[in-house]
């Protein structure tokens, strides 16, 4: 089965093709170069450049996938991220995918984004089941026990700032350019974490949800009390500018990032008192992060069971893991009809398709 997936949920606008074999063909263009001028993502930005980058990739990813001269011939469904994300941007998605489907005969398949993070695992490993799903991206923080590909129960998640919201931030306040997760991992690699100089946030309590703003304005206050710590300005692209950070944010950088880890892996293992997973699953735009990925690889070395992590190429929005998404959902005989409806961020996916026979 080939599967169409389409991602627009923020600033990313990808296609892919999948099929029962893996990847066979996939396109994105990142906005990041536009939105860093304003230091953040601009909603009304994203999806206008969506609108006009979407066709064009789309002839693009044909091209690539040279599935002959008719390849709507060969595409069996069109999966597309319905949310959560910016509804503007999610809107331009959904509607390209809605006129595909109509125009095709192509049956359509809705797909909730946090899902394709976890479910883009499964791309490089055979997971087994059931498996403890960690989502860490820069809007959401979400524990999931994940019974099989088309069944996730959420058992915590964040209350206010994310984990990749709270780097953000700390970058942001420190001086250095949107996006700044990348580059305080880079920072962070430079330094000697202090294990005491961070909090770990909300852990102090008996649930498996998470809040980092604790953790941020304890970065916040550190900072007021270093300025002479801040990243240095300059007009050079800011990665050939990290030679010349002070050690003492390098430094802080390790630890705040070590804190950040410590809190998920705090979390993670409460989750694992409550079932026994045969797996963890760690993805989302954070899990590229260095020391995330050293302290889950330490719990799953205590733990004595498999660690999967999607490849570094699809820890951030990607339209690979919307395809695969949907490529479970298909082999479950799930479809949406056109009614499909976008759903932002805060509001609850609903599980309303109906099964094809």
């Amino acid at each position: 089965m080939l599967v169409l997936g389409i991602e627009s949920s923020c600033d990313e606008t990808a296609l892919a093709l999948v099929d029962d074999h893996g990847v066979k063909a996939s396109v994105i263009s990142s906005q990041a170069d536009i939105h860093a001028l304003f230091g953040g993502v601009v909603p009304e930005l994203a999806s206008r450049e969506h609108a006009r980058l979407i066709g064009p990739l789309l002839d693009s990813l044909l091209a690539k996938a040279d599935l002959g001269p008719d390849p709507w011939a060969k595409i069996d469904r069109i999966a597309v991220t319905r949310g959560p994300g910016l509804m503007g941007s999610l809107l331009v998605g959904v509607a390209f995918a809605k006129a595909l489907s109509l125009a095709h005969d192509i049956p359509l398949i809705g797909v909730d984004h946090l899902h394709g993070h976890l479910l883009a695992a499964g791309l490089e490993n055979e997971i087994h089941w059931p498996a403890l799903g960690v989502l860490i991206s820069g809007g959401h923080t979400h524990l999931y026990r994940m019974e099989s590909p088309t069944r996730m129960d959420v058992l915590g998640k964040t209350i206010d700032d994310a984990a990749g919201e709270a780097c953000d931030k700390f970058a942001k306040m420190a001086g250095l350019p949107y996006p700044g997760g990348a580059l305080l991992d880079a920072l962070g690699r430079r330094g000697t974490a202090d294990p005491h100089l961070f909090p770990r946030p909300y852990t102090h309590n008996d649930n498996l949800d998470f809040s980092f703003s604790g953790l941020k304005t304890a970065g916040s206050l550190w900072l007021s009390q270093h300025p002479e710590a801040r990243f240095p300005s300059g007009e050079t692209p800011a990665r050939e500018r990290l030679g010349s950070a002070s050690q003492e944010l390098c430094n802080a950088s390790a630890s705040y990032l070590l804190a950040v880890a410590e809190t998920l892996t705090i979390k993670a293992r409460r989750a694992m008192q409550i079932f026994k997973p045969q797996c963890i699953i760690v993805a989302g735009g954070v899990a590229a992060n260095s020391v995330v990925r050293q302290e889950f690889s330490r719990l799953a070395e205590e733990k004595r069971i498999p660690l999967y992590i999607p490849a570094l190429s699809l820890c951030g929005d990607n339209a690979v893991m919307i395809a695969r998404a949907g490529w479970h959902m298909a082999q479950a005989c799930r479809v949406h009809d056109l009614s499909l409806s976008a759903i932002p961020r805060g509001q609850t996916i609903p599980q309303d398709w109906h099964e094809l026979i």
